[in-house]
């Protein structure tokens, strides 16, 4: 552990020399000519959705528009304009979309943080302390649905993130209007400051048209934080208060696992969450005997693959900022993956640490603790990080994580640890990026091979995309709390695509050629893919790809590709083979829309066949009807069967109002031999306050008998 702590500290001093000589940087935002001047509100704004405020007529205009899809050249063709004030306790937006093409405004539902390319929707994109990299983001739909969400790596955001903020929109024959009142208390920014960087969005689907206020490059999102325009404030905002809000929760259930023969388990019990700003940029968040019960569902795949799936987290403790802990790495060579913490074993307690220090520091500690089950043992999981910026957008970290079981003795088994060191690559105009990383794990009665490298450079103009990647696993590495797909290997990955825009009926088509090399520690190759897709882009943002993948892999484990079968192909034999595959992806802006994908050829010794997609429907913005399905056909020799497998899932999601949703989702799985129930009702009767109900269900398909069923009751209630 000494020397542990003593690596920490030599590259915490290494980072901390190397930014000394970065200090005098003047660090600013492409677009820093795209200036929108706020003058503090006089008088009280009521949000109405109608702007006739004395402040509103006096505040200047965000307007002139850029487009940036189809295509990044001209102002847009529906004009709009945004309007910015504030006072000692909020800020206020104000955007009225004019519509110079007849149409009906395409409106989801009401469900909070919709679907971006679903709705005509509004979206403010902040860079509060000016590093390009990290911010907050609001928006409005069409219907008024809300989206707030915490931004990380420059463009990213994670919606699961909320806050207390109000809105208002109505609806005119050729317009429509927002009014947005957002708390500063709500988010965090320097004390002092007079200057934000941000961006408005906007997206009209009747015109198939994306546009902002500040220019953005096509091939990038408009939430590019390294293309937003700069915010000035009339005088200095509000030196923020002490945050502090509350989330207490009550929970009860019922659940009978058939299959263990459980028999009826009532509970009933109770939790918090708790969020307290240490600083204008510091949160600490607590959480005491968590229910993750209301959280949605995964949407399961057929699997064919040889290694773990992976499933986004969508609990709302582990994501703010939580590109401190779980960006380190690769996405399939990450040191943490919060999801390895409370699935198997139910949290205890937890505290999580993060944010700025100054404006180029960040750091991250989070300490979780499981229960004692009748499976595992209690553990505690500890991740610290921290990292500093350097150049204009990149940055270096360090992450430590430590996994160990509770009041057992010392050994040397009982626990995990793994350190590491990612560099992030972002130049000023977002063209270059990359990352290079070097981590390893410290099990000392495993000796050997215990380190993951790691190497990405990418380059992305309007035409080229191209991307080279380089990536070594050693053999012992064990990251038990992280996502490592194998051990044991070296890759490599070209990647090149070419990107014709004619700017008529298609928009944009083009070619891309990617490799994927994988060889074992002495350098022998054992798995190589190579693929060739063309694609077509339209004006009304359909499009269609064709392509062929062939492979080659030398098993370097038994495997049965159908996953359901107790034969298996031996290690070590070698299979040649390849497919065609076809896509297609609908407009959006038709109530009924609709994706596929289809693929043929052969499959290790035998063939495959498969089509996957969705279909949708909406009669909004009250109901959502969606149906996802797989058919996979494998024909492998014998001792094999013929496997064909379906996956079905359909989904009814309805929106009552904007403060009473239910959503109920099906998932019929041949492969797992299972059906699934998901049924959810949330009411959300006060902000950020919910009751839920929560019924899930799991059957034999055939018999139809249940294996598990489980009906939950929670309710939180926000205070703060």
């Amino acid at each position: 552990m000494k020397k542990l702590l003593l690596l920490v500290f030599f590259l915490a001093c290494i980072v901390n020399v190397f930014a000394q000589t970065q200090k005098d940087t003047i660090l600013n935002t492409f677009n820093k000519d795209y200036v929108l001047n706020i003058k503090k509100a006089q008088s009280a704004i009521t949000i109405d959705g109608v702007i006739d405020e004395p402040d509103w007529m006096a505040a200047q205009k965000a307007d002139d528009f850029h487009k940036v899809l189809p295509i990044d050249t001209g102002l847009a063709i529906q004009p709009s304009e945004v309007l910015m004030t504030y006072d000692d306790k909020a800020f206020y937006l104000a955007f009225t979309f004019y519509d110079t093409v007849q149409g009906k405004r395409i409106m989801e539902s009401f469900r909070r943080d919709f679907v971006f390319g679903n709705n005509d929707n509004f979206l403010v994109f902040f860079d509060t302390f000016l590093d390009q990299t990290n911010g907050f983001t609001f928006g409005l739909s069409a219907s008024g649905a809300k989206w707030d969400g915490v931004m990380h790596g420059g463009a990213g955001s994670n919606l699961n993130w909320d806050c207390k903020w109000e809105s208002k929109v109505k609806h005119y024959e050729n317009k429509w209007i927002g009014e947005m009142k957002i708390p500063f208390k709500s988010i965090r920014y320097p004390s002092g400051t007079k200057m934000w960087n941000a961006n408005f969005s906007r997206l009209d689907l009747k015109t198939n048209e994306k546009s902002a206020w500040a220019p953005v490059p096509r091939q990038f999102p408009t939430s590019s934080l390294a293309y937003a325009g700069v915010l000035k404030f009339a005088d200095p905002l509000p030196k923020s208060k002490i945050m502090f809000s509350l989330i207490p929760y009550l929970f009860g259930s019922f659940s009978n696992d058939y299959e263990a023969g459980t028999g009826n388990v009532w509970k009933k019990d109770f939790g918090f969450d708790a969020k307290v700003g240490l600083s204008t940029s510091m949160n600490l968040d607590l959480t005491y005997n968590p229910d993750f019960a209301q959280v949605e569902v995964d949407e399961q795949v057929t699997n064919i693959d040889r290694f773990e799936l992976y499933f986004p987290e969508k609990r709302q403790f582990f994501l703010e900022n939580s590109d401190l802990f779980a960006d380190f790495g690769s996405k399939t060579a990450t040191p943490f993956f919060s999801r390895r913490i409370g699935l198997d074993a139910p949290v205890l307690a937890g505290a999580r640490l993060s944010g700025k220090i100054g404006n180029d520091w960040r750091i991250g500690f989070m300490n979780m603790t499981t229960q004692k089950t009748s499976n595992f043992l209690a553990r505690n999981f500890t991740v610290a990080s921290i990292q500093k910026k350097v150049f204009a957008r990149s940055n270096v970290g360090v992450i430590l994580v430590n996994k160990e079981y509770i009041d057992q003795p010392v050994d040397t088994s009982m626990f995990n640890r793994v350190v590491g060191v990612d560099y992030n690559l972002a130049s000023a105009n977002n063209i270059w990026s990359g990352k290079f990383y070097y981590h390893r794990s410290l099990q000392p009665d495993n000796p050997g091979d215990q380190y993951s490298q790691g190497a990405l450079l990418s380059y992305s103009t309007k035409n080229i995309q191209a991307i080279i990647g380089q990536r070594s696993v050693g053999e012992n590495f064990n990251a038990e709390t992280g996502y490592i797909t194998r051990t044991g290997y070296h890759h490599i990955s070209p990647e090149i695509t070419y990107l014709f825009v004619p700017n008529k009926q298609i928009v944009s088509h083009g070619l891309t050629l990617e490799t994927n090399f994988y060889f074992d520690p002495d350098f022998n190759r054992i798995d190589q893919e190579n693929a060739a897709t063309y694609q077509f882009e339209f004006q009304d943002r359909s499009n269609i790809k064709i392509g062929y993948n062939s492979v080659f892999i030398k098993l370097q484990r038994d495997f049965d590709p159908t996953h359901i079968s107790a034969n298996y192909l031996p290690a070590g034999t070698e299979y040649n083979f390849g497919h065609a595959i076809v896509s297609y992806t609908s407009t959006r802006k038709t109530m009924f829309n609709w994706a596929a994908e289809a693929a043929k050829g052969t499959f290790y010794n035998g063939d495959i066949q498969y089509i996957s997609g969705r279909f949708g429907y909406r009669y909004q913005p009250y109901i959502n009807l969606s149906l996802n399905f797989n058919y996979t056909d494998i024909n492998l020799p014998q001792p094999f069967e013929h496997a064909k497998l379906w996956l079905v899932g359909p989904k009814l999601d309805v929106t009552f109002t904007e403060k009473l949703y239910w959503s109920t989702f099906v998932q019929y799985n041949e492969q797992i031999d299972n059906m699934n129930i998901n049924s959810r009702l949330q009411w959300r009767y006060q902000p950020v306050s919910d009751i839920y109900i929560v019924y899930t269900d799991n059957y034999i398909p055939g018999s139809w008998n249940s294996r598990n069923r489980a009906l939950v009751l929670k309710i939180t209630y926000w205070l703060n």
